[in-house]
């Protein structure tokens, strides 16, 4: 969807300053190390999906989205997931009691503490067979289609309606968008490159480029 999570290439909100990596902690403050923990500790219930935890944060109002860091809008979102998947209700989250028995099928499903350290953070593949072969090839000229979706989508703003070269192909990935609402399906996935003058004008360094992930829904040939 179109919102102010879809950052990339918009004026107005400060220059990116990235920290090296030799020096930037995993975390900055405790508490965020004990937001992520909670995330995939639920996450292991399995009752949503990535695609559903990003639409989510997505859906955040624009002005808390803005204001908040990034494990601050981790936090927004999964509350909004708790309370729509009824593992808890708003009155619970502002008193911290429970007041409901928790549901029978997510008894069956308690996580222990030992099985969160030792849980793989990626515990399954994203491979999905496609029903159609590829339409792009390396070295075609493609286009991202000028499409503004409601749902979830991973085309980022700044791309769409510019020209690029399909540099590989990635096999057939589960599509976001239909993730996001729960449907497991396979989509082709490209890396693009878009050169960098394509993207910003005359004011972009004559050198630079950018390289995307995109899905084929998101692609047409260029003319």
């Amino acid at each position: 969807m179109s919102g102010v999570h879809d950052l990339g290439g918009m004026r107005g909100f400060g220059p990116v300053r990235p920290e090296p990596e030799s020096e930037e902690p995993v975390f900055h403050e405790e508490w965020e190390s004990r937001v992520y923990g909670i995330v995939r500790l639920i996450g292991l219930l399995g009752l949503w999906n990535i695609d559903m935890s990003r639409h989510n944060r997505e859906q955040l109002p624009p002005a808390d989205y803005l204001a908040n860091s990034y494990y601050e809008n981790w936090f927004a979102g999964l509350l909004k997931q708790l309370v729509g998947t009824g593992l808890a209700s708003e009155e619970e989250l502002q008193t911290g009691r429970a007041s409901t028995p928790v549901p029978e099928h997510i008894v069956e499903k308690v996580v222990h503490v030992e099985q969160v350290r030792a849980a793989p953070y990626m515990t399954s593949s994203y491979d999905r067979p496609a029903t159609s072969s590829p339409r792009f090839s390396p070295g075609d000229r493609v286009r991202a289609v000028n499409r503004y979706p409601r749902g979830h989508t991973r085309a980022p703003g700044y791309v769409r309606g510019h020209t690029g070269i399909v540099r590989e192909h990635y096999g057939s990935q589960v599509y976001p968008d239909l993730s996001s609402q729960g449907v497991d399906e396979g989509r082709h996935l490209y890396n693009v490159r878009f050169e960098g003058r394509d993207l910003w004008g005359e004011s972009a360094n004559v050198n630079s480029a950018v390289y995307v992930d995109l899905w084929e829904t998101y692609l047409e040939p260029a003319p």
